[in-house]
């Protein structure tokens, strides 16, 4: 079939016709525990050095979650008799404390006479994650490899005179900064360091810069080194996060083993040896998916800075899904992604740069699954199971029970719930960990197999939930109470934020008690089931829409960024327009009623992702242009969080490749939905390599005229197949592919897009094996 799109391939970077003047336009590198923000000035070129690990101490390091367990039956007693501020004096009276801020550690700078910038291009390669800038007669690339753990800086023709130091001079670094630094010279060229110890405190860092030198001379020039007329210079660099003090020899001739010996074939090609190490991991993971659209070519071929004020442009959002996929890789490793991925260039970061795990962290990894980077999954999995003991601590302290509850906010080192406040109880927040576990679930379907780690903390959240939900209503009905909706409370003048059977909460408990039971088999899976049938069904308030308390008395409160009270649409399958058509309804009423608050960036691609599950095409672009037009993206495609570019954060650069995916295939262990949501103005493409949960990879090309899928199944399975052009059962046998090719597109009715088209839609032209 023709999509206008068989000549163009998948965009694989984006390009500036000048150096990054403010770090957040820096091109970005990283491999999921170090990161790079690289202006690509040829006179003054800075890399700023990042790591997940640097956060500063700030006594949250010592927080601990609140011992409430003792009054928690009074509270209790006090919201169900109807007193909606009970909630905010369940407190130990402590002061709001935010966890330990994310910082950058210092930049490598490197400065040499000005010569001019003819011919200048600074690029980044989302294939190769390498960020470049070259002009006549000088050319600066860098990467973070993914397999060596290294930051890689490699110049030619640097010019007569090269001086390079470590700068720990950022933007908001503390007074009282203990910091020292060193050079020495070797027979590569030189090695610096630089170590910072935090106020107040026995932690500190250090960096650790071999550079290799050819040709030239090189020199000691406090604080760093000079180098005349050397052919080229190749700087690797570590950060750690340490106590006491680090052996920096040994971090150095750890750098030093990276070069190749004298049997290596790289031997005078060590840039080369350690690129091509990187690529087997990089290059593979991020091409497994791409996208293109019927976009032109011009624009295809303009700077992102420019590409991005044009914002309905297919080329654009070609790009930003490229970008996005890239910087969520990039960000994902040791840790999935922060607030600002893995980068920063200040040490103020909005909200300590921290996981958040109400809505921003979820939103950011939503395309990992589907998207087909089991890295960003990994990342996921390593925060979850690495915090497992001090959510033991959060349910014991506050709730007395035994399991499991998940922080709302985590600075990667603890995950004590002590960040709440009055306006924000979040520690009274018990869906958290469903909603963590929820893509590690995704991920087991896709694969077909079930991580042993992940029903252990299935069955810790089945715990919990056994020990908590112990009040009942009059009608028998177990009661979450209490209740807390991220970040919203109910429009009653009276109300505080904690409440009664939040829609999130119930949804949750329903979830991961039906969740733990297919886990394990058995007499705790009855038990389970039985608890989760306990529950109180979603309630549907007077306009229509289902509510955000399913209690008596409680008003929904419309202008809100967060849809917590919509997790039962996305990302569960619990409401949808084929099997609860009626909630599906009900839940599409809520989305027309809400609005956009502060616009902030993960507000509006949540309110697209669901709209995408309830196949609201118009709702979805409508969504998706507010991110578009909003002036949200850097020119390094990195995005912000409100408008304007107004505070650096990657919700809607993570995000949107999510989002994209949700508009043209979504899957569930039964069930395959091709074109749910398709915007308008995307009317032809191609999208390849998405894996579903039921263990098969498509590839998908659409246009006015045709359709086209392939499905690649990796297990024999019956699913449920639904189309614009209507439904009906597919059979799948593990190892043939199956290809489904149907006439002109038709789309799901703009009226009433929570009803599922006639099952007698336009008939299949094809479906058979390959």
């Amino acid at each position: 079939m023709s999509t206008g799109t068989e000549n163009a391939s998948s965009p694989s970077g984006t390009w500036e016709p000048a150096p990054a003047a403010r770090w957040e336009d820096a091109f970005l590198s990283g491999n999921g525990r170090h990161g790079t923000l690289v202006f690509g000035d040829p006179n003054d070129d800075r890399v700023i050095v990042t790591h997940h690990t640097l956060v500063r101490p700030n006594g949250g390091e010592h927080a601990r979650p609140p011992e409430l367990a003792a009054e928690l039956p009074a509270l209790q007693d006090r919201l169900l008799a109807g007193d909606l501020t009970a909630a905010e004096e369940f407190t130990d009276g402590r002061p709001l404390q935010w966890v330990q801020p994310f910082h950058p550690a210092f930049q490598v700078r490197l400065r040499r006479p000005s010569d001019g910038e003819r011919d200048y291009r600074r690029t980044v390669d989302f294939t190769t994650g390498v960020a470049e800038a070259h002009c006549a007669g000088w050319r600066s690339r860098v990467f973070v490899s993914r397999a060596d753990d290294v930051i890689v800086q490699y110049v030619t023709s640097p010019g007569p005179a090269l001086d390079i130091t470590l700068d720990h001079r950022l933007p908001g670094a503390p007074d009282g900064l203990g910091v020292s630094d060193g050079a020495v010279l070797t027979s590569e060229g030189a090695v610096l360091t630089l170590s910072a110890r935090y106020p107040g405190s026995d932690r500190a860092y250090t960096g650790v810069t071999l550079a290799v030198v050819t040709g030239g001379r090189t020199t000691l020039t406090a604080p760093g080194l000079r180098v005349a007329d050397a052919e080229s210079v190749l700087l690797l660099t570590r950060v750690e996060r340490h106590g006491g003090e680090l052996d920096t020899v040994a971090r150095a001739q750890a750098l030093r083993a990276l070069l190749p010996d004298s049997g290596d074939p790289y031997r005078g090609d060590p840039y080369g040896g350690l690129l091509e190490r990187h690529l087997r991991l990089h290059r593979t993971a991020f091409t497994r998916v791409s996208l293109t659209l019927e976009a032109d070519d011009t624009e295809r071929a303009l700077p992102g800075s420019e590409l991005i004020e044009r914002p309905g442009s297919p080329a654009l959002l070609e790009r930003l899904f490229a970008a996005g996929r890239y910087h969520l890789l990039s960000a994902s490793g040791m840790l999935p992604p922060r607030l600002t991925g893995l980068w920063t260039g200040d040490w103020d970061t909005a909200w300590s740069g921290a996981f958040t795990t109400d809505a921003n962290l979820n939103l950011q990894t939503a395309s990992a699954v589907a998207g087909a980077l089991p890295e960003v999954v990994d990342a996921h999995a390593a925060l979850v199971h690495g915090q497992l003991p001090h959510w033991r601590e959060n349910a014991r302290a506050v709730f007395g029970a035994r399991g499991v509850v998940a922080p709302p906010h985590t600075d990667g080192e603890s995950g004590h719930t002590y960040h709440f406040s009055r306006e924000y109880p979040l520690h009274l927040w018990t869906a958290g960990a469903d909603w963590l576990l929820k893509p590690l679930v995704d991920h087991d379907e896709t694969r077909g197999e079930r991580d042993p780690r992940l029903a252990v903390a299935l069955a810790e959240v089945a715990l919990f939930y056994e020990d908590f939900l112990t009040r009942t209503d009059e009608h028998g009905h177990l009661v979450v109470v209490p209740s807390y909706l991220p970040e919203n409370r109910p429009a009653n003048a009276d109300a505080s934020w904690g409440a009664v059977n939040a829609a999130m909460d119930l949804s949750a408990a329903r979830h991961a008690l039906l969740t733990a039971a297919a886990y394990h088999p058995g007499p705790e899976a009855d038990r389970w089931r039985a608890l989760a049938e306990r529950l109180p069904h979603h309630r549907v308030n007077d306009d229509g829409a289902l509510a955000e308390w399913a209690w008596p008395g409680l008003d929904d409160t419309y202008d809100h960024r967060h849809l917590s009270h919509l997790y039962g649409v996305w990302p569960l399958d619990e409401i949808n327009p084929y099997d609860t058509p009626a909630l599906a309804a009900a839940a599409h009423r809520a989305l027309e009623l809400r609005g956009a608050e502060n616009d902030s960036a993960h507000g509006h691609l949540h309110h697209a992702l669901v709209a995408a599950r309830l196949r609201d095409a118009a709702r979805v672009a409508h969504a998706l242009g507010q991110v578009l037009a909003g002036d949200f993206f850097h020119a390094s495609l990195m995005s912000a969080h409100y408008p304007h570019r107004d505070v650096y954060n990657a919700d809607a650069a993570h995000t949107l490749p999510a989002l994209v995916i949700e508009t043209l295939i979504q899957s569930t262990p039964d069930r395959l939905v091709l074109l749910p949501a398709l915007p308008a103005a995307f009317p032809a493409g191609a999208l390849r390599g998405v894996r579903t949960r039921f263990g098969a990879e498509v590839d998908l090309d659409w246009s006015p005229r045709e359709v086209r899928a392939v499905l690649r199944p990796t297990r024999t399975h019956r699913i449920d197949l639904r189309t614009p052009s209507g439904a009906r059962q597919l059979d799948l046998r593990a190892g043939e592919d199956r290809v489904l090719t149907l006439g002109p597109r038709r789309t799901y009715s703009a009226a009433d897009p929570h009803i599922p088209p006639p099952m007698e839609g336009t008939p299949w032209q094809h479906a058979h094996g390959t």
